[in-house]
């Protein structure tokens, strides 16, 4: 039963899967995270796989940048693999003055400009938020743990942009100003995908830059190797 961008065998994707943006960074979880983790898909250089968490079977599968991306493979995974829960794990860029570089953010809620938010209910704007108790596992997780690198976690709405580069600085104070922790490409697509098959999904972030205060950057280096935090948060929620 592959899909045209997934060829995993049925039963070969666990109903839990971690995505990331990033093809290398799923290689990298697989290898570090999960136990005998195995390539169970390979389309388009986009690995998939499969091993377990703390016994539990665990997929992780990169989602690629933007909405229309991810929505493709999260629309496969939970069609057609019966993946029922999925989290998001990835980076942000800060927006609010409450977060700094290296923090966590535990996305709520999902702003967007995408048209993802109006094009199946015409003259409403959807609401694209977490499910809760994926929610309420990963900030309990987050409320207790003991080594977070010096990192804090926050918990409210991020922005998904479908414009990487954009000169409208105006949304981003507007943003700021309502509450907004950071931005990113991806978590409202997720959400949506979520509501329209009847599944759960959640968004667990790194701040990898600011930008509003200048703090400093992460490397890219930094961004595929410090993500402990945020992945040990990720998969509790996974876990509820």
């Amino acid at each position: 039963m592959p899909t045209p961008h997934i060829s995993a065998q049925p039963g070969e994707i666990a109903p839990l899967l971690l995505m990331p943006g990033d093809p290398r960074r799923a290689a990298r979880i697989a290898e570090t995270f999960l136990t005998d983790a195995k390539l169970v898909s390979e389309v388009r250089g986009n690995g998939c796989f499969t091993g377990t968490y703390q016994g539990t079977p665990m997929s992780v599968m990169a989602s690629g940048m933007g909405i229309p991306t991810l929505s493709i493979y999260a629309t496969e995974l939970y069609r057609d693999y019966g993946v029922q829960r999925i989290c998001r794990v990835g980076t942000c860029g800060g927006i609010s003055s409450k977060v700094r570089v290296r923090d966590v953010v535990i996305g709520s809620s999902a702003h967007t400009n995408s048209p993802v938010a109006t094009i199946d209910a015409p003259g409403l704007t959807l609401s694209l938020a977490a499910s809760f108790d994926m929610l309420r596992a990963a900030v309990d997780a987050a409320r207790s743990a003991d080594d977070l690198a010096g990192a804090s976690v926050h918990v409210g709405p991020v922005y998904s942009s479908d414009l990487f580069y954009s000169g409208r600085t105006d949304i981003i104070r507007a943003l700021d100003r309502l509450g907004t922790l950071g931005v990113e490409m991806e978590a409202a697509g997720l959400y949506k995908c979520a509501l329209e098959h009847d599944r759960e999904a959640l968004t667990v972030l790194t701040v990898s830059d600011h930008l509003k205060d200048g703090s400093g950057d992460m490397s890219p280096e930094e961004r595929e190797t410090r993500f402990g935090s945020a992945l040990a948060i990720a998969a509790a929620g996974l876990l509820a």
